[in-house]
């Protein structure tokens, strides 16, 4: 009996658009206009935090962890009132420190990082808060995401934050798909087009914290609707 001849193996099927196991990414025309939209609303977006100069943004921002900006924005009034400078941080000294941020969640370990940052800035930075992301995460309570919010506010740098705001709405509209805050910005700084990259970071967290909401995103608001894959859409909601 003749030896029956095997098939020859089929040759895997290609995924088009993506490697196998990555979520794709949205067209670079698409992510063009999404920004061109997000410019044409809001041309010059600003974060919510309240601060006159380099050194107020950083301890608001250190503030602000775990904590929603409006109840930040109320304890600082009250915080730069009395110190508003590294020295006179220091000056008040982390009891009163605490006292003035006592609404702010993790208050306790807030006002002692606050006092060590602005000694830190005092001893090794004569007073000013450094414009270099790597010096900035040197001081205490200072993080990546701390860090990038400075560079961007205070400096102009094109860093982008990534904050749970942000997170989701990466992942959600696939403008950059990753597991963790790090894989998000790092997919954003090699999508977003140069000329979007200043502002990309608050038009992204903004859109986030008040349209593509975590329970119930508000789609029928939403700016970029068409040209996001998000599903299911939240619909409209229903005359009475």
């Amino acid at each position: 009996m003749p030896e029956r001849q095997s098939s020859p193996p089929k040759k895997p099927t290609a995924v088009r658009g993506k490697k196998a196991g990555r979520p794709r990414r949205l067209p670079p025309a698409t992510v063009e206009e999404i920004f061109r939209r997000f410019e044409a609303r809001d041309p010059e977006p600003r974060g919510e935090l309240e601060h006159v100069d380099p050194y107020t943004l950083l301890v608001a921002v250190v503030l602000s962890a775990q904590a929603a900006d409006a109840g930040v924005n109320k304890a600082t009034r009250r915080l730069f009132a009395e110190a508003p400078t590294p020295e006179k941080m220091v000056a008040l000294g982390e009891e009163r420190v605490r006292e003035l941020i006592r609404t702010i969640g993790l208050y306790r370990n807030k006002a002692k990082n606050v006092v060590a940052l602005s000694e830190k800035l005092i001893a090794e930075h004569g007073g000013a808060v450094p414009p270099s992301r790597e010096a900035l995460e040197l001081l205490p309570g200072v993080g990546r995401k701390t860090a990038n919010v400075v560079l961007n506010t205070a400096f102009g740098e094109p860093t982008i934050a990534v904050d749970t705001h942000l997170f989701r709405v990466g992942n959600r509209t696939r403008l950059a798909p990753g597991k963790t805050p790090l894989e998000v910005e790092l997919g954003l700084e090699k999508t977003v087009p140069a000329r979007y990259r200043r502002h990309a970071h608050h038009w992204l967290i903004l859109h986030g914290r008040y349209v593509c909401k975590a329970r119930k995103p508000d789609c029928p608001a939403c700016l970029i609707n068409d040209l996001c894959p998000f599903e299911p859409k939240t619909p409209p909601a229903r005359a009475e």
